[in-house]
């Protein structure tokens, strides 16, 4: 490779690196081509990008990036290299994880991601079971659609019974509009007691002079 096909290279894998927030280097060393085809492929389908590159351009690509120091990694800088940048936190580990479940190759040299630097294959689980951005936003929405789900429920129970206690006020006062001219009724069917011969009257109408 001549000079300037490195400058070429060096500036392709700045331009991967430039904005990136996930980046994992792996080893493909001692898969067959088919696998390694196959790797690639479900790597395309996941939107994630897949590069094999030299370790020193790698480097040197790195150490050019301004704003982050990828100097922690360079030690993993070892033999077969793959470069996988991503926009989900955990889609490239979950990869070589379904890749491991039939050999041990691929293997995570490091990863740095969510401002974190992770070294050694050992980490690979922890990064399988790191939450995407997308899951986080939707446990928070979650979370901040919960009280509001309780707040709406209890609206609409007061909305409720504030419209049974409004269809109930009508049939009471009907009922008592058809109660009041039966017991109007039942007052003038009902006859006046007879007034009692007191016996002081009865005296008086004995002793009274009978008319001539």
């Amino acid at each position: 490779m001549t000079k300037e096909d490195k400058v070429l290279v060096i500036q392709d894998i700045k331009e991967m690196l430039q904005d990136a927030k996930v980046v994992y280097v792996a080893t493909l060393e001692g898969m067959n081509a088919a696998a390694t085809s196959d790797f690639r492929r479900q790597a395309f389908k996941q939107n994630i990008t897949l590069k094999v590159v030299k370790n020193t351009l790698l480097q040197k690509a790195m150490e050019q990036i301004e704003g982050v120091d990828y100097s922690e990694m360079f030690q993993t800088f070892k033999g077969n290299t793959a470069v996988m940048i991503s926009e989900t936190a955990n889609a490239p580990a979950k990869l070589i994880q379904t890749f491991r479940k039939k050999s041990e190759i691929p293997a995570l040299k490091s990863a740095y991601l969510q401002e974190t630097f992770y070294i050694g294959d050992e980490n690979l689980t922890d990064l399988v079971n790191i939450k995407s951005r997308e899951e986080m936003i939707g446990e928070i929405i979650t979370l901040l659609q919960s009280p509001l789900r309780n707040v709406l429920s209890a609206l609409q129970n007061k909305e409720d019974a504030a419209g049974k206690a409004e269809e109930a006020a009508p049939v009471a006062e009907e009922v008592k509009a058809e109660e009041a001219p039966v017991a109007e009724e039942a007052k003038e069917e009902t006859p006046a007691p007879a007034a009692e011969a007191t016996p002081e009257a009865d005296a008086e109408t004995k002793d009274a002079p009978s008319a001539e």
